[in-house]
């Protein structure tokens, strides 16, 4: 006897444009709204965007976190990380840990004598303590580490949006470059809103949600496109909610698999992956919305040559040319 969990039906009738003006206009909004707030408020950069000095420490006596933060918050140094590293090739008494300091003012790094007060901070802690490696990151570097974030995100959303118009029609690369805006663009309003802090994990972070959206996107789509030749006289809104219908239960069963571990990982993960993990989290959850919700709305508003629908438009442009792929 076996055993199936199931979250959705095989089955269902779903009219998920029964509220199309509802659903639509508030992403609308949404996007609106999170381009106004991160206008407003701006996003609260981390050291890898605002400069600053990393120290890495090792000592043989077990680290002390809260011990450290303690001893540097008398020193007024602002934005301070202090992570422990591991690595399985570290012997069972070494225990390095790295310590981030924002920039002090305009200073391209935080100063010597900053430093030996620092030292002399944490050496009262843990006398055992060896300073190994010292490295800053000026206003200047950090100003490149932000365009070259955003010229990333731009490129891959080009590379999606290029991918999806090879492997369906431009109608559809419309609809998942609107579901990309969505998601990333919800994604940093609420950052901006909550003052997340903003480092280059969550650009790793934003990138993943790309890929994740954008993947169950063309699921809907693939579906689609197999439905319009199969159903060649139904109406186009009717193929759609078929298609979401028949790949409802996978989208719910991989995201909420998915949100599982990443909400385990935001719980019990501790301070150093929390904004990675909580951008990861919700991303997951917009990412499925507007691969309901979003795109296919797009691909409907624009339309359809359903005398045109060619069985693989990708296999069209592989073997005969771009210049041959229709449209």
């Amino acid at each position: 006897m076996s055993f199936r969990l199931k979250l959705v039906p095989d089955h269902t009738s779903f009219d998920f444009f029964k509220h199309a003006w509802l659903t639509f206009g508030a992403s609308v909004v949404a996007v609106i709204a999170s381009a106004v707030i991160a206008l407003v408020m701006g996003l609260n950069f981390g050291i890898d965007f605002k400069g600053g000095t990393t120290i890495r420490t090792e000592s043989t006596q077990a680290l002390d976190i809260a011990g450290y933060r303690a001893a540097l918050s008398p020193l007024g140094l602002g934005d301070v990380a202090i992570t422990e590293v591991f690595d399985p090739n570290f012997a069972a008494d070494q225990h390095v840990a790295s310590i981030r300091i924002q920039a002090q003012g305009d200073a391209e790094a935080v100063t010597p004598e900053t430093i030996t007060k620092i030292e002399a901070a944490l050496q009262a802690v843990d006398p055992e303590v060896r300073f190994i490696s010292t490295e800053s990151v000026g206003p200047k570097v950090s100003g490149e580490l932000i365009w070259t974030a955003v010229w990333s995100v731009l490129a891959a959303t080009a590379a999606i949006v290029v991918y999806v118009w090879v492997r369906f029609e431009w109608q559809y690369s419309i609809g998942a470059l609107a579901a990309l805006v969505h998601d990333v663009g919800l994604t940093i309003g609420i950052f901006s809103l909550f003052q997340i802090k903003f480092d280059l994990t969550i650009i790793a972070a934003l990138l993943t949600i790309l890929g994740y959206s954008i993947n169950d996107t063309v699921v809907v789509f693939d579906r689609l496109r197999e439905n319009l030749i199969k159903y060649k006289t139904m109406p186009l809104k009717d193929v759609m909610n078929l298609s979401v219908n028949e790949t409802l239960s996978r989208t719910v069963m991989t995201s909420g698999t998915t949100l599982i571990a990443l909400i385990s990982l935001l719980v019990l993960g501790g301070d150093v992956i929390r904004g990675f993990v909580f951008a990861m989290t919700w991303g997951v959850i917009v990412g499925t919305y507007s691969s309901v919700y979003v795109a296919k709305n797009i691909v409907l508003f624009i339309g359809l040559d359903r005398d045109k629908q060619p069985e693989d438009p990708s296999a069209i442009f592989f073997t005969e040319g771009g210049a041959n792929a229709d449209p």
